[in-house]
């Protein structure tokens, strides 16, 4: 039997995830079109392709933060105390990387971002497993942002 959707604290939680990412762009599109003036490994995906990416995954990961919200579970509020970790740590990435071009920094700040991730999908399995499976394409592109980051910041 299918359970009733509560549509307002979805939505609130899609805003807050999908708000996050709107903000860093804001803050960053000044200095974003530097990244075409990189030096970049061949592997590095068009500027355009960031933007329609992040905007799915903010959209996955509120849904799956929503799942952990309505979810009983005694792990629950660990997993979203690291939930909002991971989006504080998410929204500053784009900050050191584009707006102070801190590259090594941000290889660092990533690497952190990744292993927070690790944590929270732990925890979010924990509770809610479509949550965790969620947040899955989220693990995957910043495992390739990741690299992507490393990459700059040697060859910059």
């Amino acid at each position: 039997m299918l359970k009733k959707v509560r549509l307002k604290p979805l939505l609130i939680s899609i805003l807050i995830s999908l708000g996050t990412g709107i903000i860093a762009g804001l803050i960053t599109r000044g200095s974003v079109a530097d990244y075409a003036s990189l030096d970049k490994p061949a592997f590095a995906p068009p500027g355009w392709l960031f933007p329609l990416v992040w905007g799915i995954l903010y959209i996955l990961m509120g849904i799956s933060a929503f799942l952990i919200y309505e979810s009983i579970c005694t792990n629950r509020d660990r997993a979203l105390k690291l939930y909002a970790l991971q989006l504080g740590v998410n929204f500053l990435w784009p900050i050191i990387f584009f707006n102070l071009k801190l590259y090594t920094l941000a290889f660092i700040w990533i690497l952190a971002l990744w292993i927070l991730i690790i944590a929270m999908i732990t925890s979010f399995y924990r509770c809610n497993k479509t949550a965790a499976y969620l947040q899955i394409p989220y693990f995957v592109w910043v495992t390739f942002a990741t690299v992507l980051t490393y990459a700059v910041a040697v060859m910059n």
